[in-house]
């Protein structure tokens, strides 16, 4: 072999293998993240669009970091994920058994829960659960997709397991951390400190609204512009509150609630808030003004 042969890529800068090669296993992922298999050949196109060139290397310098197949699929699924939650056919309900994760298979916990069963976690919260829990992806290559730490990617995955009625345990809530972080978001929202309000917000925290809250002009929106806007007016005028044993708030500040925020905080910042309008909704929550 000629030793002074260019080799045909840099080392670590591709895919081992051609696109063709890597398409089952990115329809695979593609299927579980997003639930139909047209959005998944949807995301799958978008991986084939920026798929890297094999081409000979340039001049002597870093090597490229690999690029890596599943991450980009993650990525293109992640996008729509968020799109959904912003754009839902129908209104959200956390007690809807499809919405809240329930599996059509609770007896068996080796079943696979089927995509509609994901529908009711958080885009973050999907992703860490199907890339871990089903495609053996470490936390520490999921972490900077959910621009989390991978302890707070393992929590994630944890929360979703949870919530989709599966063994493992959610780890016990801080309570009182999630009440100093709602305090605060309480209090920029009264003083209009923008600034401090996108702070305690996760870059992914998503706004989910049932039906009523809807109609009241709390939509389903994601990230930290998105949702300080969507629920400005309400919180400005709202009071602390505890939601079945959690940090939240109601509104208004006095006489009966007619809106409950119930909030998920993570690593000391707000990762998602539901809002709760409807009267059934309310008559199940624990509440203590």
């Amino acid at each position: 072999m000629d030793e002074n042969a260019v080799p045909a890529t840099l080392p670590g800068a591709l895919p081992t293998a051609p696109f063709e090669e890597h398409q089952p296993h990115l329809r695979a992922v593609a299927y579980r993240l997003l639930g139909t298999f047209e959005e998944a050949d949807e995301a799958v196109e978008d991986v084939r669009r920026t798929w890297p060139a094999r081409r000979p290397p340039v001049a002597p310098g870093p090597v490229p970091a690999p690029y890596d197949p599943t991450e980009a699929i993650a990525r293109a699924c992640l996008d729509r994920l968020r799109s959904r939650e912003t754009h839902r056919e129908h209104p959200w309900d956390p007690w809807d058994p499809w919405a809240s994760g329930m599996p059509n298979h609770p007896s068996d916990p080796e079943e696979p829960p089927p995509p509609t069963a994901l529908d009711g976690l958080t885009p973050p919260e999907r992703l860490a659960f199907v890339l871990h829990d089903e495609f053996s992806v470490p936390y520490e290559q999921i972490a900077p997709l959910v621009e989390r730490t991978p302890a707070a990617t393992r929590q994630l995955a944890g929360r979703a397991r949870y919530r989709l009625r599966e063994a493992e345990e959610m780890p016990e809530p801080d309570l009182p951390r999630q009440r100093e972080v709602v305090a605060a978001f309480l209090s920029a929202a009264r003083g209009g400190d923008a600034a401090a309000v996108h702070d305690l917000l996760d870059p992914n925290v998503v706004l989910r609204a049932d039906a009523t809250a809807e109609r009241a002009g709390v939509t389903n929106v994601h990230g930290p512009g998105a949702v300080a806007e969507a629920i400005a007016r309400q919180v400005s005028t709202a009071r602390k509150a505890l939601v079945d044993g959690a940090a939240g708030l109601a509104w208004p500040a006095e006489g009966d609630p007619r809106l409950v925020f119930a909030f998920t905080v993570l690593e000391n910042r707000i990762t998602a808030i539901d809002a709760l309008s409807d009267a059934d909704h309310l008559g199940r929550l624990k509440l203590q003004l």
